[in-house]
């Protein structure tokens, strides 16, 4: 998993080169500009970048001062979020298409400590993404034609390894890698139509959708955010604006999973605008309603709630994206209940959690495996230990026969819920077997 650096203060002061001294100096010149006679000590640094204190708004602005962020983002995204990242996403245009691609399979290889890209740069692609019009494809720069039959093998190939129920497509990680790279190594050297070019960026889409997915799982949110940055770029180049908000949405996914609910709830606003189908019209709104309950917006959430279960609803001429596919009135139910368990609604939770696991097919093992510990949470509030603690170690027994990781944080994350009630039967059993494990 990633290890990224203590806060994102810390992360900034690194990625100009500037110790906690450094950043002091900086802090006392930008005070002093002000007529006040110092900006914060190495104590208050350290204080902050340990989660132990957040500074003030007069030191907040000192701060954005520092590392030149504007007011209007420190506003938009509160601290520590508006702080610079270490990574920008590229451009969007073709002239940066492979470059993406590239940069996302070298970040697949690569474990340093990364953190995902910062809010403002997220909300700044998603703002280019909503208001650019696709381009169209450029010619290739000479190498091999590229045939509409090997196209076919390599999406037909590529949909059976996607495809893999999760117990069998842990193991076919490197599979889709290398598919994502014979696809780039197309796209930059081959020779083909404008047709065959476009299904090739939708490929590398796709792959590159999946390939962060595993990522993601994995805990590797850097390299996951290199990949979906490169499906974005696919996705524009091929002008596939429904595959392209699908990406949106899972930056989104993963800033509400990384404690950055504002910014889901803003990419997601992007989103939204650049899709039609009733099925990933649903998806969204229901993403959007996870962040809305996690800020505690009780209004918007109930809102986007009702939004998704009505496009649900709607019975499309189309069949819906294959990122959206699966999307299902067990999903809707499930997450449904998340957002009551997040807003203190434990029963009406409770209730509906249940009705999505008796919707949910028995194939999505890891999906079954996610919503047992939104189970597990809400038992967990309603002071119910046994019940508790019988969906969690089925849920932690699905999640490692099928090689899970992402449930597994799950179920790691239910662990300090559970150790008030260490006198309970089977309780000390499943902490030492997380802790063991």
């Amino acid at each position: 998993m990633d290890d990224p650096i203590r806060h994102p203060l810390a992360y900034a002061r690194v990625l100009r080169g500037w110790s906690q001294g450094g950043l002091v100096a900086r802090l006392d010149r930008a005070a002093r500009r002000h007529g006040l006679l110092s900006g914060a000590d190495k104590a208050a640094v350290s204080r902050w970048e340990n989660w132990r204190k957040t500074p003030n708004l007069d030191s907040q602005l000192l701060i954005a001062e520092a590392f030149g962020i504007r007011i209007s983002e420190m506003e938009a995204y509160g601290w520590p979020y508006w702080l610079p990242g270490r990574d920008e996403p590229l451009p969007l245009g073709s002239a940066y298409t492979v470059q993406a691609l590239h940069d996302a399979q070298r970040a697949s290889m690569d474990r340093r400590s990364f953190m995902t890209y910062s809010a403002v740069s997220l909300a700044g692609l998603a703002a280019r993404w909503a208001a650019i019009e696709p381009e169209r494809l450029t010619s290739a720069l000479g190498g091999k034609r590229v045939d509409a039959e090997l196209v076919d093998w390599l999406e037909d190939t590529s949909t059976k390894l996607t495809g893999l129920p999760t117990e069998q497509r842990q193991h076919t990680v490197r599979l889709m890698d290398a598919h994502l790279a014979t696809v780039t190594e197309l796209i930059e050297d081959g020779r083909y139509s404008e047709n065959t070019g476009r299904r090739l960026h939708l490929l590398a889409a796709s792959l590159a959708t999946t390939c962060g997915w595993h990522r993601f799982d994995q805990g590797r949110h850097w390299a996951a955010g290199k990949l979906w940055g490169a499906a974005l770029q696919s996705a524009h180049a091929a002008g596939d604006r429904d595959h392209g908000a699908g990406v949106l949405s899972d930056f989104a996914y993963q800033s509400n999973w990384l404690g950055k609910p504002k910014v889901s709830v803003d990419q997601l606003g992007y989103a939204l605008s650049g899709i039609e189908h009733p099925a990933a019209q649903s998806l969204l709104f229901l993403r959007r309603a996870r962040a809305h309950a996690a800020l505690g917006d009780r209004s918007a959430c109930y809102r986007d709630l009702s939004e998704a279960e009505s496009a649900l609803a709607v019975e499309a001429a189309d069949p819906a994206p294959g990122w959206c596919a699966w999307m299902s009135p067990a999903d809707l139910a499930v997450d449904s209940g998340q957002c009551l368990l997040d807003l203190g609604r434990t029963d009406e939770a409770h209730a509906r959690i249940a009705e999505g696991m008796t919707l949910l097919p028995r194939a999505r093992d890891k999906t079954r495996g996610i919503f047992l510990t939104y189970q597990a949470k809400g038992y967990l509030q309603a002071n119910d230990v046994e019940q508790a603690l019988a969906v969690t170690s089925e849920s932690l027994d699905l999640a490692t026969r099928i090689g899970a990781p992402r449930c597994v944080a799950l179920v790691r994350e239910l662990a300090p819920a559970f150790k008030p009630y260490h006198r309970v039967d089977g309780v000390p059993d499943f902490l030492e077997r997380l802790k063991a494990g």
